[in-house]
């Protein structure tokens, strides 16, 4: 997958006739007037995974009390073991993280961090779908032309959206008597114990969470908007914002491995920004960046904070 999407980007940016001329631009953004935004979006990977430190261990806390710093290193220890065990979509973060937690407590800790997740995946359908009906017709007119994708797909996949961002959310505030459904299942019933503390999730504290989501969230477009101004996409900041809502929604729906996902990630933006930037150096060196800065870089942290405890452990 990685290989034939990396031809298929390679194909965009060698057809697009001055791209030498956009290679000298992004140039001179990095190390002129631009290069404060280049920082910036550095620095807010670190606010990135700061929410998303901050709502785990808000979370756990129902069965473990866990430092701030400590979540913050669970969290890229998780992103760690995901790259290395190259997972689809993240899912081996979980095996990262609950090596910070007590034992006892690491199956109810995964249980308590899909919740987290499903508050995350709410955020990403309830914007992306927004942005498929602002930008309806365009997408449209896009996909056919790029991959010969019908209207009644996406229309489809817009409806699909609002159901699916309906059921999540209905899941998620009511989890508390969804889990009490489940334990009356006889087979479900043994384990119980592993499920129980979700029940203790009230209302308030799931609004929390699905608030630090939606500020995670922000601060994901925020990097993105900043990195298409570096790299001279060329975009408004209202039509960006929301490419940028339907290209997560996208990335959250398709099913892809670590090093992969640059690919899918580096194609989608080009399919969606390419329909209103001709820039699709700017645009594949922005999806680029993103997923170094926010996935390689933090990983590579986590990687290191887990040969820490390995050491730690054998000493």
């Amino acid at each position: 997958m990685f290989i034939v999407l990396s031809i298929s980007i390679y194909k965009n940016i060698v057809h697009q006739k001055d791209w030498q001329q956009s290679l000298f631009r992004i140039k001179e953004s990095l190390y002129g007037n631009q290069k404060w935004k280049a920082i910036l979006v550095v620095f807010l990977m670190l606010v990135n995974w700061s929410f998303e430190a901050i709502k785990w261990r808000l979370l756990v806390k129902h069965i473990q009390d866990i430092s701030f710093f400590k979540a913050f290193r669970a969290v890229l220890s998780g992103l760690g073991v995901s790259v290395a065990m190259n997972t689809p979509n993240g899912a081996g973060e979980y095996v990262g993280r609950i090596m910070y937690v007590k034992e006892g407590n690491r199956i109810r800790a995964i249980t308590l961090t899909l919740v987290g997740s499903i508050s995350q995946q709410i955020v990403t359908m309830l914007l992306g779908t927004i942005g498929l009906f602002l930008l309806h017709e365009k997408i449209i007119d896009a996909l056919y032309k790029a991959i010969k994708v019908p209207a009644y797909f996406i229309d489809g996949l817009t409806y699909i959206g609002v159901i699916l961002t309906f059921i999540l959310l209905a899941i998620y505030f009511e989890i508390s008597w969804l889990i009490k459904f489940v334990e009356k299942i006889p087979f479900i019933k043994k384990y119980a114990y592993f499920i129980q503390k979700l029940e203790e999730l009230n209302w308030k504290e799931l609004c929390k969470v699905l608030f630090i989501s939606a500020c995670r969230y922000a601060v994901f477009a925020m990097q993105y908007l900043l990195l298409l101004q570096v790299f001279n996409v060329g975009i408004d900041v209202w039509t960006s914002f929301w490419l940028v809502s339907v290209m997560f929604l996208i990335l959250a729906i398709v099913p892809s491995f670590t090093f992969a996902e640059i690919g899918v990630r580096g194609f989608v933006s080009l399919q969606l920004f390419g329909v209103f930037s001709h820039n699709a150096l700017g645009i594949t060196f922005t999806a680029l960046t993103i997923w170094f800065i926010n996935i390689i870089i933090p990983a590579l942290a986590g990687s290191l904070f887990l040969l820490g405890i390995k050491l730690f452990r054998s000493k």
